[in-house]
């Protein structure tokens, strides 16, 4: 497995750590495959109960890597459509619990959503920066995210790109709690070691009730997405300019 993605075991959990801080854990070509396998992996493993995914600090994940896909263009896309890291996460029949320990912008709120439910850092922040660098989501975003914080949240987040902290995030239902930074992984092993309690075949069997419930919803937000994306491919020579202005505007939201 590559070293940008850590994976230990805690009993029957499995915690998958993405490890790009110096990047704040953007996918980067690299970190696509390596979390995609790893999901694979643990899915396929009758050892492994229960998923917690998190990110090396000081950042849960940034989303796409603007610099490498306005490097490599297409390339960078069709990678992500031959290793989908992103939906694979709410594909998993095993759950999978989000300890969020920082930045969760766009792409990595994608991943975020596809996870179970999340529990979170007071440090966490979360944002869809999709519109403001240009590019249309396509791993989910407008189909999980209304369905967790509502309509009216939804489009306010994806329409202004504002980051919401981690206090904002529990109110609006984004999160389910918040907890000191440094009992993060803690709280979601807890929280794991929990699932893991239940009967494998059971809580499978429950987890598909809940996606097979929502399939018809999501499945058709899902398509309009994908459709939508498709019809209207961002101009990548600008994707870098771009997400140097989002940044910018980012840390002046979090400074206050």
């Amino acid at each position: 497995m590559s070293d940008t993605l850590l994976v230990e075991d805690a009993g029957p959990v499995r915690v998958l750590t993405m490890n790009r801080p110096e990047a704040r854990n953007a996918l980067d070509g690299e970190l696509v495959s390596a979390l995609y396998r790893g999901l694979l992996d643990a899915d396929a493993d009758p050892d492994v109960r229960a998923v917690v995914l998190t990110g090396a600090d000081p950042a849960f994940c940034a989303g796409v890597d603007l610099r490498q896909a306005a490097r490599e263009g297409e390339a960078y896309f069709r990678r992500h459509r031959e290793e989908p890291c992103v939906p694979q996460v709410a594909r998993m029949a095993t759950p999978v619990i989000g300890a969020v320990n920082g930045a969760t912008f766009t792409g990595g709120l994608e991943i975020a959503l596809g996870c179970d439910f999340l529990v979170a850092s007071e440090r966490a922040v979360f944002a869809d920066t999709h519109a403001r660098v240009g590019v249309l989501p396509a791993g989910g975003m407008t189909a999980r995210l209304p369905g967790v914080v509502g309509q009216a949240w939804a489009r306010r987040m994806s329409f202004t790109g504002e980051v919401v902290g981690a206090a904002q995030a529990l109110r609006i239902g984004l999160v389910t709690e918040v907890v000191a930074h440094d009992a993060l992984l803690d709280r979601a092993l807890e929280l794991a070691a929990a699932v893991s309690e239940t009967p494998h075949e059971t809580m499978r069997a429950l987890k598909h009730i809940y996606q097979e419930g929502g399939a018809p919803t999501i499945e058709a937000a899902l398509a309009v997405e994908q459709s939508v994306s498709k019809a209207n491919r961002p101009d990548l020579g600008l994707l870098d300019e771009r997400r140097g202005t989002v940044t910018a505007r980012n840390r002046d939201q979090l400074r206050g």
